[in-house]
């Protein structure tokens, strides 16, 4: 478990931007979107952006996050994608 303190941080529900930095493929904004839908279901407008390289996509996501556990829970299940390198 991780031992954030979000909890000490944040009131809840709030939206938290989560930054996926991926590798550049074609399904890596589709993957986040459908990990997100899985764990906080909702009309989603990611915001790709390409590294200086282009060898890495970050996708930016405002997502609607009900509690510490919420979060934690979506930024292992991110992290899990194959595509994926970092959550932050």
């Amino acid at each position: 478990m991780m031992d954030t303190r979000f909890d000490e941080l944040l009131d809840f529900p709030t939206h938290q931007t989560f930054k996926v930095m991926g590798v550049a493929h074609e399904d890596l904004p589709a993957q986040v979107v459908a990990c997100l839908q899985e764990h906080a279901p909702g009309d989603y407008a990611p915001t790709v952006k390409p590294s200086s390289k282009g060898n890495y996509h970050s996708v930016s996501v405002s997502v609607r996050v009900t509690s510490k556990d919420h979060m934690e829970t979506i930024y292992t299940e991110l992290a899990k994608l194959e595509l994926v390198r970092v959550v932050l």
